[in-house]
């Protein structure tokens, strides 16, 4: 039987997925949605850091002003425990309202939600892709249902899940896991975050309504034991391992971990089939690349998708085109952040002298810090 055709079909209804279905509708180009898990699936728990450039895209989008519990960061502190050098990168010296945005990604699913239901997008729950194949003229999936669906472009937002999904074309094992949980503190955020890079990793503070939501990072051997301290003890730890900038740690949530690591598997913009967001790449949270360049992702291939004739959707040229513009976003937060990763998870002397004179000359030099703060913000163009 002759299988139904869409302009573009889209596997994972996450952020990513969703973002990239409201943007090519935005463009005029027809999109459906499968996505595996229920509608009703149990909403997850993790915490996001959105960059100022990600907020604009979903205000484009009309999602933002659906957004609760959003709570913005205008200031951020960085520094190394043990050692000199402090950076400080404030949003009023960017003439920006916020730096980022802390949320929790269940707020962000729902709003998004909502919007492809106002927009009348098509998405089918649970619906899972045993396989994509793929010809010079479109690609088809096989549901696990029996069903073909084809396209003239698929663009992959599972997260890397897919059964057929590729082997990386690099990884990057770092030894280390993250223990994440939310923290109430002595003394207020007032708005900042603090990033503090240790020998075991970075260990991050992101304000959340009026608590932080702590990502602390910590080799594979010791991160399920901190996670399973008693609060008493954890505090404590936290507290010895962070330090005393925002007075003591009162209160901690339940903690979960998280395994860390690199893996670049590249968007495979060929075959009429597009890997976006963490199918094409998974970052160390450091800094709070990955989420964001996803979403970069998904913009940018409707945006170009829009410029295209209908003709050219999903075709060589136009997936060639794709994989160039990204190249430099891409690779560059990938080298990004495992330069840091690498470069302050040790306590070779050297290196940490060095580390704390970097960190005063980004301070000293504010044509630098403005353009790392817009790197951060808007990726590689920014």
């Amino acid at each position: 039987m002759d299988a139904p055709v869409s302009s573009v079909l889209i596997v994972g209804a996450g952020p990513v997925g969703a973002v990239c279905a409201l943007a090519l509708q935005q463009q005029g180009v027809a999109a459906r949605v499968l996505e595996a898990t229920p509608e009703d699936a149990r909403a997850d728990t993790r915490t996001l850091a959105l960059a100022h450039g990600s907020r604009l895209i979903l205000d484009r989008l009309g999602v933002w002003e659906k957004l609760a519990d959003v709570t913005p960061i205008t200031r951020i502190h960085i520094s190394q425990r043990g050692a000199l050098g402090v950076t400080r990168l404030s949003a009023a010296e960017l003439d920006v309202p916020a730096l980022g945005y802390v949320l929790p990604y269940a707020a962000l699913t729902a709003a998004l939600k909502q919007a492809l239901r106002e927009a009348n997008l098509a998405v089918e729950y649970g619906v899972t892709v045993d396989r994509i194949e793929s010809t010079a003229a479109a690609a088809t999936l096989h549901t696990a249902d029996g069903r073909l669906l084809s396209a003239p472009l698929v663009a992959v937002a599972d997260g890397g899940r897919g059964e057929d999904a590729p082997r990386p074309r690099f990884e990057r094992n770092y030894d280390q896991m993250a223990v994440v949980c939310d923290v109430q503190t002595e003394l207020p955020h007032a708005s900042q975050a603090f990033e503090r890079f240790t020998p075991e990793g970075p260990a991050a503070l992101l304000p959340k309504g009026d608590r932080y939501a702590l990502v602390w990072t910590a080799r594979n051997a010791d991160a399920q034991r901190i996670a399973a301290l008693p609060d008493g003890e954890f505090l404590a730890a936290l507290q010895r391992h962070f330090g005393g900038r925002q007075g003591l740690f009162l209160h901690a949530s339940p903690r979960k971990t998280f395994p860390l690591r690199l893996a670049y598997t590249g968007s495979q913009a060929a075959e009429r089939v597009v890997r976006i967001g963490n199918a094409a790449q998974t970052l160390h949270p450091v800094a709070g690349q990955g989420f964001n360049i996803g979403l970069r992702d998904a913009w940018e291939l409707a945006d170009l998708c829009g410029d295209s004739p209908a003709s050219e959707i999903g075709g060589a040229a136009m997936l060639a085109a794709y994989a160039r513009g990204r190249r430099s976003d891409v690779l560059g937060g990938l080298g990004f952040t495992d330069f840091l990763v690498r470069t302050f998870s040790n306590d070779f002397a050297p290196l940490r002298h060095a580390r704390g004179l970097g960190l005063l000359a980004l301070e000293a030099l504010p044509p630098l810090k403005t353009f790392v703060a817009r790197r951060m913000m808007f990726g590689a163009r920014g």
